[in-house]
């Protein structure tokens, strides 16, 4: 009688299905079935959408799997999750682990080293586990604060609306066109200002040159004229004009007894009628004064 019959043989092929079965799943959802790995126990109030398979990270590198969950009855609100970590990984006392979840909504485990070179959590040893406040987490923090600015994000709204429907909005805007416009025209005019400046200015530094040429030829002539004998002669002449004025106001002088004799005036004055009736009686009467004879002198 042979061993493997057919009914044998069928059966041994359902027990190979069912372990490859068995190995594959566990592949896939990333559990190592060859290689030797450390266990550790996470304790979570709340593991957030935390599965068995998901993978567990240290320092953004995957270090490990989460084996199992299991939730623990003896002291409610704490949930056991065993971590099948690589043999190599050692955990440092003081670590601690966060359930994190990316945009895709994927969770996995982030282990926190401690800097702790010296002492290390004993394998099977409970690690502290605490849940990340991830970007979501935050957006739900933020959401009262985000509803109670509706009401003013409405009336901002509201406002702006009514702003803009204001025409004085319109005529600011076309006035604020006609000032560009006019800022145009002024930058134009000042390009050309600067153009002609720049142009004129070589013959203004000449002209400037020249007048700056003459004034240190003038500066070099008073510098050669000799101020203290020009003052000296103004004070001479101011002295002569002096002695001069005091004269005339003394009785010294032709002029000074003509300006304060009084007789000398009246007999000057009284000459000049005598010689201007002189003069009027020579013009009536010529002949009294100038004879003409045509045959000589008549003796007397």
């Amino acid at each position: 009688m042979k061993f493997f019959t057919k009914e044998v043989q069928i059966a041994l092929v359902a027990i190979i299905a069912l372990v490859v079965l068995y190995y594959g799943m566990s592949f896939l959802k990333g559990l190592s079935m060859f290689s030797s790995t450390k266990n550790y126990c996470v304790a979570f109030e709340n593991v957030s959408g935390l599965a068995a398979s998901s993978p567990v990270y240290a320092n953004g590198y995957k270090v490990g799997v989460v084996e199992k969950i299991e939730y623990d009855y003896d002291k409610p609100n704490r949930i056991i999750a065993i971590l099948g970590l690589d043999k190599q990984m050692r955990v440092p006392v003081g670590s601690h682990a966060e359930i994190a979840s990316d945009l895709l909504g994927n969770i996995k485990i982030n282990l926190v080293l401690s800097d702790n070179p010296l002492q290390f959590i004993a394998v099977g040893d409970t690690i502290q586990g605490v849940l990340e406040q991830g970007l979501m987490s935050k957006v739900a923090t933020m959401v009262p604060a985000i509803e109670a600015m509706l009401p003013k994000l409405d009336s901002i709204l509201t406002s702006l609306n009514t702003l803009l429907a204001d025409p004085a909005l319109h005529n600011t805007l076309h006035n604020v066109e006609g000032m560009t416009a006019n800022f145009n025209q002024t930058s134009l005019q000042l390009r050309n200002l600067s153009a002609s400046l720049n142009h004129n200015v070589p013959s203004m530094m000449f002209k400037a040159d020249s007048v700056l040429g003459n004034t240190q030829r003038l500066t070099a002539n008073l510098s050669a004229i000799d101020v203290a004998e020009m003052t000296a002669k103004v004070n001479q002449t101011l002295a002569n004009v002096e002695e001069m004025t005091r004269k005339l106001n003394s009785n010294e002088g032709t002029l000074g007894l003509l300006m304060r004799d009084a007789t000398l005036y009246n007999n000057l004055s009284s000459t000049a009628a005598d010689a201007d009736s002189l003069l009027r009686d020579f013009k009536a009467h010529p002949k009294r004064y100038v004879h003409f004879s045509v045959f000589g002198k008549k003796d007397k």
